[in-house]
């Protein structure tokens, strides 16, 4: 399929990329946190950001290698939607991107609160809201990040690395300062009884958590990133490193200068700023190390904030690109090449949370989504991996994998369990919604197919069937009408193509040329496909000439190789997979005579065709003079569209026929017909007598006829060799016959009806 040529410039460096991560991460777990992570753990709050910064590890090193091979907008999002698919890509992109708003709110909110012991912002009412001088803080900073986003990235990246190396070194003189000042006696016990002792460690972690979303955060702006291979892991990896490292030992400090208990919530607001004031006091220098510790909290917030707007913009760009929501948000900004839109309705949203006011609850949903996500994420990996797909070449692999892949997901999964429950249930309600937004609406705009259902529907023959059947019921209908042409011989490629692509261009859809590669029941499909070269020397080429053939009716055209043990069974089951709307067939000779076995097969099949059919007894293709006989019923009816179609693209000439007892009734029936499908310029011909006689006759100055099936089961009849209309091979023009789908006809997809 053609995607969007749209694309981000490549303004990001390595230090801007692990500034996002480091500058996001320590703005949350230094400066908003401590005080209520005491409270949970006690001085064990400190093995809980360790224990939170391996769980990351692990995730991070699949981002890396993920990264690194799909350099894309969006990060997690878009390895989860390629990987997985659509149905769990809404789900990742709807629950990234809220997260990250959510987050970006708190983040601007305490950013707020910072500003506001520097300078006296006023409250103010806007009609019966209210808002503390904190929220119009944070409204005026949330402005300003924004439209530095709005600008560009590589300003973006500039001012993330002059926050964090500023914010860096006053933390290092904190650190330096306090360690002199820290009582290890204080951290005793480690695990105190009253917190829940050891058992507090893992509810600590998840309160902590949302200090270690801005890892992922640099691999939403992987396309921007310059050497994506080299710069991003180096990037991913080396932000958490370093950020676990800073949390552990700023905990230790901040423990270990002021007894825990006098950290929480309930003794201060601001833990640091406390230990800030003994640290710096031994100096004589309480005010300044104050001063200075309020202005790393402004940049820390700041810096979270501007990370986190950086990144919820991209995620919505991606899910853009990919049709999951508006392709309108797409549109990248000529001067600045950002995506401007994207950061516009993701700015609106973070404003509208700052003035809704309490976001801490929604931030730590967002937490667990971004859990649910990596996890997701880790499995990701495991599918690109497995599927071994071609284009799939990561510059950077995780170590031992698959050790590592399974941890993560394992990791990120089991630690939602030890969140508050109103956060899981909120999340959970995320959950849905993505699932709901994919089925009610993305199902039926997306194209893009994921990797995992690709595999199992590929081999279904080898998969068990409830996996078969959950990979083609959430299958994208891609919005797109699809016509499957399955090739296997050279001379009738080209007429076979023509005919599918002008179908597919007046309809504005796609062409799938599919080669159906058959083995031997005794050989397995994993085989043939290892083998194909041996079992079909010319599949290359007939693929090739296809794609080259539609190619030139100006169509989009996908080509594929399946590999499957019965001819017809593989036909049907890709056009199902593949969700076409219609499959068009060679009718070949060699196709009479078939073995009982597989009449008896295709008979089941033909009761039940997932997508129209016609089928082509070629004499050439020639669409300038068109019959249609018509005796009225479903099958019919998709001869008349098929003819409408070719009509429009061939300036064809079509007469309608219709053999009666009468040719009163005739004439009264034929000229009902021809307006309800529109023919209003088609010439109508009304014959009695012996129907096939009739039809033939009229088919002598035609150079095609197209006629549906008078009873059900046209085609079980005609791989059967014992076709009813014996006219079919009498006449001396090309014939298309036509046959209904049982489930969703033509007509209904060419209308957009479900």
């Amino acid at each position: 399929m053609t995607e969007s040529n749209e694309e981000l410039a490549k303004d990001l460096g390595l230090l801007s990329a692990l500034t996002i991560g480091i500058g996001t991460m320590i703005g949350a777990g230094i400066f908003v946190l401590p005080g209520e992570a005491a409270v949970a753990a006690g001085p064990a709050v400190a093995l809980s950001f360790v224990v939170g910064g391996i769980i990351s590890l692990f995730t991070a090193l699949s981002a890396s290698e993920l990264g690194t091979a799909m350099p894309k907008a969006g990060g997690s999002y878009y390895y989860v939607n390629h990987a997985l698919g659509p149905l769990f890509g809404s789900v990742a992109g709807w629950g990234n991107w809220m997260g990250l708003a959510f987050a970006s709110a708190f983040y601007t909110l305490g950013f707020g609160e910072y500003l506001a012991t520097f300078l006296p912002i006023p409250a103010l009412m806007l009609g019966p809201v209210g808002l503390t001088s904190f929220q119009v803080g944070a409204l005026l900073a949330g402005a300003a990040f924004i439209a530095v986003n709005y600008i560009g990235a590589k300003e973006t990246g500039s001012v993330q690395i002059i926050i964090v190396t500023f914010l860096v070194g006053i933390l290092t003189i904190f650190s330096v300062l306090g360690i002199f000042q820290t009582d290890l006696s204080t951290l005793r016990p480690f695990f105190p009884a009253e917190t829940g002792g050891v058992s507090a460690v893992f509810p600590a972690t998840g309160l902590v958590f949302v200090s270690f979303l801005g890892f992922a955060k640099i691999t939403t702006v992987a396309e921007e990133l310059k050497n994506p291979g080299r710069n991003l892991p180096l990037a991913v990896v080396g932000s958490v490193v370093i950020v676990t490292v800073m949390y552990g030992i700023i905990m230790v400090i901040l423990m270990g200068v002021v007894n825990w208990q006098q950290l929480g919530p309930s003794f201060t607001t601001t833990p640091v700023l406390d230990v800030a004031e003994t640290a710096f006091g031994t100096l004589g220098l309480a005010g300044i190390g104050v001063g200075l510790l309020t202005f790393a909290g402004l940049l820390a917030t700041a810096s979270s904030a501007n990370a986190s707007i950086l990144a919820s913009s991209r995620i919505n760009f991606a899910m853009g690109r990919d049709k999951l929501i508006s392709d309108k948000l797409n549109a990248i900004h000529p001067n600045f090449a950002t995506p401007y839109r994207s950061i516009a309705v993701t700015g609106a949203l973070i404003l509208l949370f700052i003035v809704v006011g309490d976001v801490k609850t929604l931030a730590k949903a967002g937490s667990v989504l971004h859990l649910i996500v990596y996890g997701l994420l880790n499995i990701a990996l495991i599918v690109m991996r497995q599927a071994d797909v071609e284009e799939y070449q990561p510059d950077f692999e995780v170590p031992l994998y698959p050790v590592v892949p399974i941890v993560g997901a394992i990791t990120s999964f089991g630690l939602i369990a030890f969140m508050k429950p109103i956060e899981i249930a909120l999340s959970l309600v995320f959950v849905a919604g993505g699932l709901a937004w994919y089925l009610l609406y993305a199902r039926g705009v997306a194209e893009k197919k994921g990797i995992l259902s690709q595999y199992i529907l590929n081999r279904s023959e080898e998969m068990p069937p409830a996996a078969v059947s959950a990979a083609s019921t959430v299958q994208p209908d891609g919005g797109a009408f699809r016509v499957m042409v399955p090739l296997a011989n050279p001379q009738t490629e080209k007429d076979l193509i023509t005919l599918a692509s002008a179908i597919a261009k007046q309809r504005g859809g796609t062409v799938d040329a599919v080669h159906i590669v058959t083995a031997p029941d005794q050989t397995p499909l994993e085989h043939a496909a290892d083998h194909v070269d041996e079992l079909e020397e010319e599949y290359h080429a007939i693929l090739d000439d296809a794609k080259h053939d539609a190619e030139t009716f100006g169509v989009d055209v996908e080509t594929h190789t399946i590999y499957s043990h019965r001819l017809f069974e593989g036909i049907f089951n890709a056009a199902e997979s593949h969700r076409s709307a219609l499959v068009v067939l060679g009718w070949e000779e060699e196709t009479h005579g078939l073995s009982d076995r597989v009449k008896d097969t295709f008979d089941g099949l033909t009761d039940g065709l997932p997508c129209d059919c016609l089928v082509l007894k070629d004499r050439g293709f020639d669409p300038d003079e068109i019959l249609v006989p018509t005796a009225g019923g479903p099958d019919s009816d998709l001869s008349a569209e098929v003819a409408k179609l070719l009509q429009s693209e061939y300036d064809s000439h079509v007469t309608l026929l219709h053999v009666a007892d009468s040719k009163e009734d005739g004439t009264t029936f034929l000229q009902e017909w021809a307006d309800t499908h529109g023919f209003t310029d088609a010439a109508l011909q009304v014959e009695t007598g012996d129907i096939e006689t009739a039809i033939e006759r009229a088919a002598a100055d035609s150079t095609m006829m197209i006629i549906g099936a008078t009873e059900r089961g046209l085609l079980s009849r005609l791989v059967g060799g014992n076709l009813v209309l014996d006219v079919v091979d009498d006449v001396e023009c090309s014939v298309l016959l036509a046959e209904r789908s049982r489930t969703k006809g033509l007509l209904e997809r060419l209308s957009g009806d479900e």
